[in-house]
């Protein structure tokens, strides 16, 4: 009994990372629908931003505070100012477009064109010579037709819709659209792809920092090198994030009944967004990034594009377009070239670093040696 309690727990572990990551798209599935039915119920989004983020930061500030107080450095003026603009782009910009594109097209949409954040930042770091491309090599090829395949699959989800598929029966469960604002399709396409952009200029930041670090720049603005403490890094995020969001919707919208939820959809889907996905998700994440690397996790993506598009149709009576499903299908095979030419990149380097760094019986042999001579000279002199 005990020899089979054992082979399930190693089974277990060694399923854990893939468990636990096909969770996590179905958490970000839910989203895709609870924080539509929100907005449509009259939930504004940049206020959904701004709660969400508020209630991430005060569930995560005990964790940062206790976990981290040996850590966490001092805050100085010059670090605040880098943590605002890694909170600006990781959360100001890119979240607001993100949500309020759902508000114009769907949540098929958003999740496939996701996907290309991927794809735009391995454009980025190329133009940018933080990503080695060659050509020559197959993966390098790979990596170029990836990103020309997934941005081409964008291209005809935007500007091509099609007739759409026809529904089985009716809807399981039914959430209230607005017609007049799903019609605005050109708008949330355009703000689905900026929020993307926006995003991947969030990674390259990152990437630049992981850069500088390996190499040991000697630079002032290296906000993971100057502020190792994740948790209370990332509660800094949350609440700088919400204060943008706050000013910024405070400026469009004049409406102090917009900042008013009530005990129902609204409020639900700033708990979940705050708690489950900008708490729980991302520690998922992060765990998965350090035992499986990053190309492990960003592989995973797809999966809530397939369940997004399974639930909408068959669960909630959305109808989809013959756009929207060639080219999402387009997009996911782009991505699943280029995570396959990113992968050779790993292999490479750990080839560099074994062929760089001496074996143990490598180094044991120059010591081997001296002892052998030391030995032979012992000989000559008994002789």
């Amino acid at each position: 009994m005990a020899l089979k309690s054992g082979a399930l727990w190693s089974i277990y572990m060694k399923f854990k990372p893939l468990f636990l990551m096909v969770l996590t798209q179905l958490g970000y599935t839910i989203l895709y629908f609870i924080t539509e039915a929100s907005f449509n119920h009259g939930m504004n989004p940049y206020v959904y931003i701004t709660y969400r983020h508020i209630v991430a930061g005060i569930v995560m500030f005990p964790f940062a505070y206790f976990l981290e107080r040996k850590i966490r450095p001092k805050l100085t003026f010059a670090l605040f100012v880098e943590i605002f603009i890694l909170s600006l782009f990781g959360v100001g910009l890119t979240l607001n477009m993100y949500f309020a594109s759902l508000r114009y097209t769907s949540p098929t949409f958003v999740a496939s064109v996701v996907n290309t954040v991927s794809a735009l930042t391995f454009v980025m770091a190329v133009v940018l010579r933080l990503e080695k491309l060659d050509v020559r090599n197959v993966r390098g090829i790979a990596k170029v037709l990836g990103t020309l395949v997934s941005l081409a699959g964008v291209t005809i989800m935007t500007i091509y819709k099609g007739p759409a598929m026809r529904n089985l029966g009716y809807p399981l469960i039914h959430i209230q659209g607005n017609n007049a604002i799903q019609e605005q399709w050109l708008k949330g396409s355009i703000l689905t792809v900026a929020s993307c952009i926006t995003w991947s200029i969030w990674f390259i930041m990152q990437l630049t920092i992981k850069l500088c670090v390996v190499s040991n720049c000697k630079m002032k603005a290296i906000t993971l090198k100057r502020y190792p403490a994740q948790l209370s890094l990332t509660t800094w995020m949350c609440f700088l994030g919400a204060a943008q969001s706050a000013f910024f919707t405070a400026i469009i919208e004049h409406n102090p009944a917009a900042w008013r939820i009530g005990f129902n959809i609204d409020f639900w889907s700033t708990i979940y967004g705050g708690v489950v996905v900008s708490g729980l998700i991302i520690f998922i994440q992060l765990w998965c990034t350090e035992k499986r690397g990053p190309v492990y996790v960003t592989m995973f993506n797809p999966v809530s594009t397939i369940l997004v598009a399974i639930l909408a149709y068959f669960v909630f009576g959305e109808k989809l377009s013959l756009g929207s499903l060639v080219g999402a299908a387009i997009v996911i095979i782009g991505l699943y070239m280029l995570l396959w030419g990113k992968e050779g990149d790993g292999e490479a380097q750990v080839k560099t670093e074994e062929q760089s760094f001496p074996t143990c019986d490598e180094r044991r042999e120059p010591k081997t040696q001296k002892h052998t001579s030391a030995e032979n000279e012992n000989d000559i002199a008994t002789r």
